[in-house]
């Protein structure tokens, strides 16, 4: 049996167009700055361009692939990013501040992300999965755990999130 022929440009070209609100949206879970959220998505393009050519299609499924990469590559930049000071907040009446988001979620989102802003990486991890519809399968295939490990931890992250709800 042959080895499988590596990956073309082409494929990962449209694996990232298919995949690119997925990736969107772990930048957002991690990164509250806009600007801060484009760098840590053009990271996690780039470590997975880089770790293209290693991807064996059928050895696991390609979502799961691209969240392991993708979570690494978050968690090691927030890791980075908090080892560095925080530089002080623009004034509010900055030209260059983004503008708030809109429409008639525009609010319950703004508290969402408030509350997962406050929670760990690795709870965030999993709020992302389970907002992303995962099955516990499926994270614990990406997070590396075992199935009962991800029911306990999700468990406490909903206790979590609740406390934070009720606080803001």
């Amino acid at each position: 049996m042959s080895p499988a022929a590596p990956p073309v440009a082409a494929d990962f070209t449209a694996l990232i167009g298919e995949y690119q609100p997925l990736l969107l949206r772990v930048a957002r879970v991690y990164c509250t700055d806009a600007d801060d959220r484009q760098d840590l998505y053009q990271e996690i393009v780039l470590q997975l361009w880089r770790a293209w050519p290693q991807y064996r299609p059928g050895a696991a499924k390609v979502s799961t692939w691209l969240y392991r990469v993708a979570l690494n590559v978050a968690v090691s930049d927030l890791r980075r990013r908090s080892r560095r000071p925080p530089p002080g907040p623009l004034p509010p009446d900055a030209p260059f501040a983004a503008p708030a988001p809109d429409g008639p979620d525009a609010d319950d989102l703004a508290l969402l992300y408030r509350a997962i802003e406050q929670l760990s990486s690795v709870e965030k991890a999993f709020v992302l999965l389970y907002l992303e519809d995962r099955s516990y399968e499926e994270m614990a295939d990406i997070l590396g755990i075992t199935q009962n490990n991800v029911r306990v931890k999700m468990h406490r992250v909903q206790d979590k999130l609740r406390t934070l709800f009720s606080r803001l």
